[in-house]
């Protein structure tokens, strides 16, 4: 986990993952905010947005780069920053359509789980879906299996990738963007990511961050009509539990 500014902002070039004119794609680590949620100097928690926007020279009364979705502040992993109004606006709405719409935007996770006999009942492939629920307060989401007024449908597919002694491997497509979606959805089935305390896992991560990695991200362009971009990351620190999810 980054604890400083000034060691993130030493390595914001390196994590760099794609650039143009109109947006900026970063390999976020665990410990930093997409839009300042958060941020403080008790928290530890360091603004990706600000970083961005020193490197890249951008005035903060411009309030860009815009982050176009959120990953969590533990999460790692492909994170998109518009460098315009234009492009905030028209990504936007590409990350906003449904699954039957031309133009949506396409995000993939990697998740190490602790295994559990109800990650080994798991379907080697399925889609999920629930209605989640958060708890503003509690900066908490919960999964339910009927809608309600004040819940969003929310619905991932998922490929189990390996089952291993202590861990299992999922691949994730992440079809809508609710709050803390995967880890809600997956701890409503009695599965955990590994590090995440706040939904039921076992023991939290040395790094204080969870093994949740925003793997991909596929997204029209802003600029040519009919491209996609495609962008992938590693996660920032390839330990050995990430080599095994690699080898696996």
């Amino acid at each position: 986990m980054i604890t400083t500014m000034q060691e993130a902002g030493a390595k914001i070039e390196k994590r760099i993952l794609f650039i143009n004119d109109d947006l900026v794609v970063v390999n976020k680590c665990s410990g930093e905010s997409m839009d300042g949620t958060g941020v403080s100097s008790k928290s530890g928690i360091i603004d990706l947005g600000r970083l961005l926007a020193d490197y890249l020279g951008t005035s903060p009364a411009a309030r860009l780069p815009a982050a176009v979705h959120r990953l969590d502040v533990p999460v790692t992993g492909c994170a998109l920053f518009a460098r315009t109004a234009e492009a905030v606006s028209f990504l936007g709405k590409s990350f906003a359509k449904s699954v039957y719409e031309e133009g949506r935007a396409e995000k993939y996770y990697w998740a190490a789980v602790e295994n559990s006999p109800d990650f080994r009942a798991l379907p080697e492939v399925g889609e999920i879906v629930h209605w989640i629920q958060t708890n503003k307060k509690k900066n908490k989401s919960s999964a339910w299996d009927k809608p309600q007024t004040q819940r969003k449908e929310a619905v991932l597919r998922y490929r189990v990738k390996h089952c291993g002694k202590n861990y299992g491997f999922l691949e994730i497509e992440l079809v809508t963007g609710r709050h803390h979606q995967i880890r809600a959805q997956f701890a409503a089935l009695g599965i955990h990511v590994k590090g995440d305390l706040k939904y039921g896992a076992k023991r939290s991560e040395k790094s204080g961050g969870i093994r949740l990695h925003a793997r991909s991200l596929y997204f029209p362009d802003p600029s040519v009509a009919g491209n996609f971009i495609t962008v992938t990351a590693a996660p920032p620190v390839m330990d050995r539990l990430w080599r095994d999810f690699l080898d696996s």
